[in-house]
């Protein structure tokens, strides 16, 4: 019956795509499925797409449906580079104030709420919007952005005093990377499908390998078609960047869960990930007592 391939158009997913073998998984039926962030989360809920990287945030949510496949992801160890609250005040003087949120995302969004409240302790109201920097910020007294948008807004300047990227914030406040994507499949599809489940995830696992032996730059020069930029701007980007799952980031990741349960932004608790292997066995790390 194939595979239902989600694929997101930014760049910071790109290196599991850009080298992988479509004509080969075509021709044993996969097919590949165009979203943006929230609509795959959403398809991959409702059973209409069947593997993909999904927010973070969205796994947490779907936990007894889903497994994640092994060691990929989009992180980051320390600042992100596109995910940004652009604001008019300073973080610490937010209080009172109306953000706008990106309707592309749930993993960022949510991990606004966190560090705003668990962080900064701030008391603040939110709208989500289309994700339009000019006109978020004309409403607004800040707002959020991810992914290309983020990216464009910042290059381009703003007139706004304050830019925070939620990535460095996370890991000053928590001393974690931050994992803001996983490689999730429906667990019915990974046991109907596993050997073409497993020739997918190999091809992920190969784009990935060949874009960080090559220093990403043959899939530099083709964003720089579709964004401009400077080859130093994107091999800073891709340099601040992780595509891998360690214990490490699932350890932050867990903690992640733990304070999204606490906020209530989550209605249960995530104490482990369900991993997937070819030979079928299920793999679970739990949260440590320390953490």
């Amino acid at each position: 019956m194939g595979i239902r391939i989600g694929e997101i158009s930014y760049t910071n997913i790109l290196p599991m795509f850009y080298y992988m073998d479509r004509d080969m998984l075509l021709e044993q039926g996969c097919s590949f499925i165009p979203a943006i962030p929230s609509e795959l989360n959403s398809r991959m809920a409702n059973g209409t797409i069947d593997v993909g990287g999904i927010s973070s945030f969205s796994y947490g949510e779907h936990i007894h449906d889903y497994e994640i496949l092994p060691d990929l992801s989009v992180s980051s160890p320390d600042a992100v580079g596109s995910i940004f609250l652009f604001s008019k005040k300073p973080i610490e003087q937010l209080s009172g104030e109306k953000i706008a949120l990106t309707s592309s995302s749930a993993t960022s969004v949510n991990l606004l709420k966190i560090i705003l409240q668990e962080f900064y302790h701030q008391s603040v109201s939110y709208t989500v919007e289309e994700p339009d920097y000019l006109g978020m910020m004309e409403r607004y007294s800040a707002a959020l952005l991810i992914g290309d948008d983020a990216i464009m807004a910042k290059r381009h300047g703003n007139a706004h005093s304050f830019t925070y990227d939620l990535g460095e914030i996370w890991r000053k406040e928590t001393g974690f990377p931050m994992t803001y994507a996983v490689f999730a499949v429906r667990k019915n599809i990974a046991r109907r499908e596993p050997d073409l489940l497993k020739e997918v995830m190999n091809q992920f696992q190969i784009s990935k390998k060949r874009c960080q032996d090559d220093h990403y730059e043959e899939m530099i020069q083709f964003i720089q078609s579709k964004f401009n930029g400077s080859t130093q701007f994107w091999m800073s980007y891709f340099d601040g960047l992780n595509h891998d799952l360690t214990d490490t980031h699932v350890r932050g990741l867990l903690y992640y869960y733990r304070l999204a349960y606490q906020m209530g932004l989550l209605d249960h608790q995530v104490n482990r990930l369900e991993i997937w292997h070819p030979d079928s066995t299920r793999q679970s790390v739990s949260l440590g007592g320390s953490e």
